[in-house]
């Protein structure tokens, strides 16, 4: 795994929790804005998924840990995407919390994938 592309992505997703509670604060709802914080947490996701994929043969800690980091991987780059249709179906304050606790679960699974990487010592 590349450090510096997990602190982009790491960054990113802050950045969209950030915007996203700020919206929710504002009672405000989806627009290009938070489309476009959203657009790059989602390219640097996806960016992550074709690096973690290369290196899935060198993940340290056996089977279980190259599944886990396999699965956090692949199943990274849906939560935005999917945090954005509900927050475009429901247009309330509560949709931006939706968002924010996506990118909150996008920080912390990319964490995650760095400590699974770093397990080699």
């Amino acid at each position: 795994m590349l450090f510096p592309l997990t602190v982009v992505v790491l960054v990113a997703a802050v950045c969209l929790m950030a915007v996203a509670g700020w919206y929710a604060a504002r009672s405000l709802v989806v627009d290009d804005r938070l489309l476009l914080v959203a657009g790059v947490t989602e390219l640097g996701l996806l960016v992550q998924l074709v690096v973690c994929l290369v290196h899935l043969g060198r993940v340290p800690g056996g089977g279980a840990e190259q599944a886990t980091f396999a699965a956090y991987a692949i199943t990274l780059p849906f939560v935005p995407p999917a945090a954005l249709f509900l927050a475009l179906k429901e247009k309330t304050r509560w949709s931006m919390g939706v968002v924010a606790v996506g990118a909150f679960a996008v920080a912390v699974m990319t964490a995650r994938l760095q400590q699974i990487w770093n397990l080699r010592g």
